[in-house]
């Protein structure tokens, strides 16, 4: 079950936007990062919000449907043998970004 966040955006007068955000889950141990470099072999260097850089590997689902580039914000999951490492399981989209930063989950 996700949990999602929603925001009513007033663009012009009688008109609105409805952003839908998905939150990292503590309890499935997902953190916010901001990708830094890109490895090559589906692999990217993940700057995170507990301040530890990390190796995380694109899933084949989100590399042939979402391009990820640098600076891209994402949502990763540490491994449980080896925290330097991760899964990438989301990628934010640009009003998304703005929202997260309006509400203070990034910096």
């Amino acid at each position: 079950m996700v949990v999602e966040e929603e925001e009513k955006l007033d663009k012009t007068e009688g008109t609105e936007e409805v952003i839908r955000v998905r939150i990292p889950q503590k309890r499935n141990r997902e953190v916010l990062g901001v990708v830094e470099k890109m490895l090559g072999g589906r692999r990217v260097t993940v700057q995170c919000e507990d301040g530890i850089e990390r190796m995380a590997r694109i899933p084949g689902r989100l590399k042939r449907k979402q391009w990820i580039k640098v600076g891209d914000v994402v949502i990763i999951v540490p491994w449980d043998f080896q925290d330097e490492k991760a899964d990438l399981i989301y990628r934010y989209k640009g009003p998304q970004v703005e929202w997260l930063r309006k509400k203070g989950y990034l910096k």
